[in-house]
């Protein structure tokens, strides 16, 4: 039970870690837009199958409709908007600053928690994880960023994107509580394609590109996209929400590894310094640091 828990944190944690790397690669040819709308072409391509088998064709056309709006907005806050905020903070940032910057979706949970869920209250040392968050935050953007201003603004760029995540959790847990996790993630991706594709048709690239760029977008869509997706609501159903919510901390560091050592990213003081902070805020104001007996839904994955 131990070892297949653990398979499965790490293998997710190296997939999602690896789209970091992925995004850079293919913005040597194809721009965000127009990237992204193609990775959520190929990953509602890749689950609707799935959940076909899995429901049937009627129950899932229902489930779509039951979604309503909903679904619409999913698509928005945690598809089409954070991808493409992402993939355009690294074309001023390295891979490994954006994971980084991605790093903080449980702290916002936590935070805006506060403001949708009356009854949760953040004192103590949830509060101080919160600060340390903002902080990492502040170090990672403002402590000498290489890039000038506008690394500054692509490493803003993912933050909001992680504050997105963070709405898309809240909102998915009380909206979708009773919907399979994968009807949702289908249904949103093919939202997101939809709203991202008319504007993706005035960004084409002039010419095709390379097998290289397409492969790296059918990575971040068939796998970094519907694969980890499935293996971590596995994870989550299996292994409850307080592991699950360890890939977390393993994401960043996959993207950083990735990065040094296969694109040659430097990595320099301040993005140490922030994924310290990070990540220490991210155990201490998600509650990690607790023992949770309830299965409950877990703190969103920051997911390039």
């Amino acid at each position: 039970m131990a070892r297949r828990y653990l398979f499965l944190l790490v293998l997710t944690a190296a997939i999602w870690g690896a789209s970091y790397m992925f995004i850079k690669v293919a913005l040597r040819e194809i721009e965000p837009v127009p990237m992204m709308a193609l990775r959520l072409v190929l990953a509602a391509a890749v689950l609707f199958p799935i959940v076909i088998v899995q429901r049937g064709g009627a129950e899932t056309v229902r489930e779509i409709r039951r979604g309503g709006l909903g679904l619409v907005l999913i698509g928005l806050i945690n598809s089409a908007l954070p991808f493409t905020l992402i993939a355009w903070g690294e074309t001023h940032v390295t891979s490994s600053v954006a994971a980084i910057a991605n790093a903080p979706v449980p702290i916002f949970v936590a935070l805006l928690a506060i403001k949708f869920r009356k009854s949760e209250t953040v004192t103590g040392l949830r509060l101080v994880g919160i600060v340390l968050g903002f902080i990492g935050v502040g170090i990672l953007t403002g402590l000498h960023p290489e890039g000038g201003w506008w690394a500054v603004a692509g490493t803003l760029a993912v933050v909001v994107a992680s504050l997105s995540y963070a709405f898309a959790n809240l909102y998915a847990q009380g909206r979708f509580a009773s919907t399979s996790p994968i009807v949702v993630v289908a249904g949103s991706s093919l939202w997101g394609a939809l709203m991202l594709l008319p504007i993706a048709l005035f960004q084409l690239p002039a010419e095709m590109p390379s097998a290289k760029a397409l492969a790296c977008v059918a990575m971040l869509g068939m796998v970094g996209t519907a694969v980890a997706l499935i293996l971590y609501y596995k994870m989550l159903q299996g292994y409850g929400s307080s592991r699950a919510s360890l890939v977390t901390y393993l994401i960043p560091l996959f993207a950083v590894i990735y990065g040094v050592t296969i694109l040659n990213e430097s990595l320099h003081a301040n993005a140490i310094l922030g994924l310290a902070f990070i990540l220490g805020g991210v155990a201490l104001g998600s509650g990690a640091l607790r023992y949770v007996r309830r299965r409950e839904p877990a703190p969103a994955a920051p997911r390039a």
